[in-house]
C-alpha cells in the first residue's frame, strides 16, 4: 500500500499535468466529423491546440468562443451563440463538444441555460448534438477531463434498445491508451468473433493517416450513429480506472454490464482480458495469442537481467502510471519515486512506499539516486540534470516522432515496452562503462584461456 499524498507548494514550478479542457477537447477528437470548442479566450485554446499539434504533427480541429474582459465579466451567452452558428454553417459537423474553461467557470455561468436558449432562439440547431461538458482548468487533471467527457457522451448520446446486436461489445478506452494501444485491442475482441464500439476511437482519427481530402472537423472516429447503438451491446469492456464513470453511467442507462479493466500491460493483465472474452464469445483463445503469451514470458527472462534492481522514477497521469509502474515492479525495478497529477483509487495500490501528487520538480528532487526518469517531454532537462536516461511516455512527446504508434498494451505491446525500457538501461550502463578494461590476457593469460576453452566446450 503506498502512501498518497499531495504537495503543499504555493505554485507549480515545472507542470507535470495538463489541465481537464485539453482532456476533454481530445475524447471529442475521437469522434467522427465533431468539432471540439473550448468555451473561452482564444489564448487558451492555442495553447491547447500547439500542445496537440506538436504531439500528434497533424492538422487539429479545435475552436474557440473568444471570449475577451468585456463578455467574461457580462456573460458569453452570445459569443457560444456566435460560435455554434459559425461552426454549423462552415463546417457541418455532426456533433459538437463544448468544454469550459477557467476563465468562464470562475464566472460561473449557467452553460446548460445558455444552450436551452439558443436552441430555442435559432431552429437550425436543433438536431444538432452538442455535449457540454464542466471542465474548469483550476482544478483536477488532463484525464479526469477525458473522463468527464466520455461519460457526458454517453449521458447525452446513448439509447436503450429492445434488441441485443449479435457480437457487438462496447469497448472505452483511458486517455492513455495511443491510437496504435487502441489498434491492438480492437484486433484482439475481433479475434473471437466479437465487433467493437470504441469511444472514443482515436485510432480513426489520429493514427497518421493522410486524408483523401480536406475535412474541417475530425477525420475519422467512431461516429454517432455509432454511439447511439452502444445500449444494444452485449458487454463493455472499461480500459482504465478513469472509464469506470462511464462504463457505470452506460450501464444505468442502457442495463449493458461492464468489466474494468485497470490496464492491459503485463502477462496477468493480458490473461484476464482474452479468458473474458473467451467467456463472453464461447470462443477458444486463438494460437496466434497463445504464441504471443510465450514470446512475452520470453521477454521478460531475457530482460530481467537488465531491469531488476533498477530504480525508476516516473511521473504520469494515475492510469499511466499504474501501467506502466506494475509492469517495472513486475520486472524486479524498485518505483522510487512516483508523482502524478491527480485523485486516483489506483494510487494507494502502486508498488511503492509513496505517491505525490505534485509536479515534475518534485518528481526531480525525489529521483537522485535512480536509475531511469520516466514521464513525457518535459521531463528531458530534469534527466540531464540528473544524468540518467529519460523514457519518454504520455502525452506530450514533441522532441521524438511517432509517439501515437507506440504499442505498450496485450503481449505484443508489453513485450515491446519491456524490450525498450530493457535496451535504455542496458544503453546507459554501456555508455557509463570504463573507457579501457584490462583484457584478461593481458594479466592472467592462463585463465582466460581456460575460461575460453570451457565457454567452448559448453
Amino acid at each position: 500500500m503506498a502512501l498518497v499524498t499531495t504537495s503543499k507548494k504555493a505554485c507549480s514550478v515545472n507542470p507535470l499535468k495538463m489541465s481537464q479542457p485539453i482532456g476533454g477537447a481530445l475524447a471529442f477528437l475521437g469522434i467522427a466529423n465533431c468539432m471540439p470548442v473550448l468555451h473561452g479566450s482564444q489564448g487558451c485554446t492555442a495553447f491547447g491546440l500547439v500542445l496537440f499539434v506538436r504531439h500528434f504533427r497533424e492538422a487539429i480541429p479545435l475552436q474557440t468562443t473568444a471570449m475577451n474582459e468585456v463578455t467574461t465579466i457580462m456573460g458569453g451567452m452570445d459569443n457560444i451563440a456566435q460560435a455554434l452558428l459559425n461552426i454549423n454553417s462552415r463546417a457541418k459537423p455532426e456533433i459538437i463538444g463544448l468544454c469550459t474553461t477557467g476563465l468562464t467557470e470562475t464566472k460561473g455561468e449557467d452553460i446548460h441555460g445558455d444552450l436551452k436558449t439558443i436552441r430555442s432562439r435559432h431552429p437550425e440547431l436543433a438536431d444538432l448534438p452538442i455535449v457540454f461538458v464542466d471542465t474548469p482548468d483550476f482544478k483536477d487533471a488532463f484525464q479526469d477531463g477525458w473522463s468527464k467527457t466520455v461519460a457526458r457522451i454517453v449521458e447525452e448520446l446513448v439509447e436503450k434498445t429492445a434488441e441485443t446486436i449479435p457480437g457487438q461489445v462496447n469497448l472505452l478506452v483511458g486517455s492513455h491508451l495511443t491510437a496504435a494501444d487502441i489498434e491492438e485491442v480492437i484486433e484482439i475482441i475481433e479475434a473471437f468473433g466479437l465487433s467493437p464500439i470504441v469511444l472514443p476511437d482515436l485510432s480513426g482519427s489520429l493514427d497518421g493517416h493522410i486524408p483523401q481530402q480536406f475535412s474541417p472537423t475530425t477525420n475519422g472516429g467512431t461516429t454517432v450513429d455509432q454511439i447511439r447503438s452502444m445500449g444494444g451491446s452485449l458487454a463493455t469492456l472499461a480500459i482504465g480506472q478513469q472509464m469506470e464513470r462511464a462504463a457505470l453511467e452506460l450501464e444505468m442507462r442502457t442495463d449493458v454490464p461492464y468489466t474494468l479493466f485497470d490496464r492491459l500491460t503485463g502477462l496477468d493483465a493480458n490473461d484476464r482480458l482474452l479468458m473474458f472474452l473467451s467467456g463472453l464469445s464461447g470462443k477458444p483463445v486463438p494460437l496466434k495469442y497463445r504464441r504471443q503469451r510465450s514470446q512475452l514470458a520470453d521477454a521478460m527472462l531475457d530482460s530481467h537481467f537488465f531491469m531488476g534492481g533498477k530504480k525508476v522514477a516516473i511521473g504520469a497521469e494515475p492510469d499511466l502510471l499504474w501501467a506502466i509502474g506494475s509492469l517495472l515492479a513486475d520486472m524486479g525495478c524498485e518505483i522510487s519515486a512516483a508523482v502524478t497529477t491527480t485523485h486516483s483509487p489506483l494510487l494507494e495500490k502502486m508498488p511503492c512506499a509513496e505517491v505525490l501528487i505534485g509536479d515534475l520538480e518534485d518528481l526531480e528532487m525525489r529521483a537522485g539516486n535512480c536509475d531511469l526518469l520516466v514521464t513525457h517531454s518535459h521531463g528531458r532537462q530534469a534527466a540531464e540534470r540528473l544524468g540518467i536516461p529519460l523514457f519518454r511516455a504520455g502525452l506530450p512527446c514533441f522532441d521524438r516522432l511517432g509517439a501515437n504508434h507506440k504499442l505498450s498494451v496485450g503481449y505484443r505491446g508489453s513485450r515491446e515496452l519491456i524490450f525498450q525500457v530493457a535496451n535504455v538501461f542496458l544503453e546507459h550502463d554501456h555508455e557509463n562503462a570504463p573507457d579501457s578494461w584490462p583484457l584478461p590476457e593481458e594479466n592472467h593469460p592462463g585463465e582466460h584461456h581456460e575460461h575460453v576453452a570451457q565457454t567452448q566446450a559448453v
